[in-house]
C-alpha cells in the first residue's frame, strides 16, 4: 500500500476587476486510485504583494495587474468606502 500526496495549483482565473482567484488542489491517492482530493483558494487584488507566490500565479498577476487596472481598482474601492460612509 503506497500513498502518495500531490498539492498544486489547478486553477488560475482573473474576474472583471483584476482579481486573480487561485485554487490549490490537495490529491491523495493510494496504488494509484485517488482517495482524497481537497482545495484552498484565494484571491489576490490589484496592487497586493504577491512575491511569495508560485511562479505560474506570478506571471499571471503580473499581466492582470497593470498600472490602469490597479488604478481603477482603486478608485472603486474608494468609491465603495465613501459609499458606506466610511471615508
Amino acid at each position: 500500500m503506497a500513498l502518495d500526496k500531490q498539492v498544486l495549483i489547478d486553477r488560475i482565473e482573473v474576474v472583471e476587476n483584476g482579481t486573480v482567484q487561485v485554487r490549490q488542489a490537495t490529491i491523495i491517492t493510494e496504488d494509484g486510485n485517488q482517495i482524497s482530493r481537497t482545495f484552498h483558494r484565494w484571491c489576490i487584488t490589484p496592487s497586493q504583494d504577491y512575491s511569495d507566490q508560485e511562479d505560474k500565479v506570478k506571471a499571471i498577476c503580473q499581466v492582470a495587474h497593470t498600472p490602469e487596472v490597479i488604478a481603477a481598482y482603486q478608485a472603486q474601492q474608494e468609491a465603495n468606502r465613501i459609499k458606506l460612509g466610511a471615508a
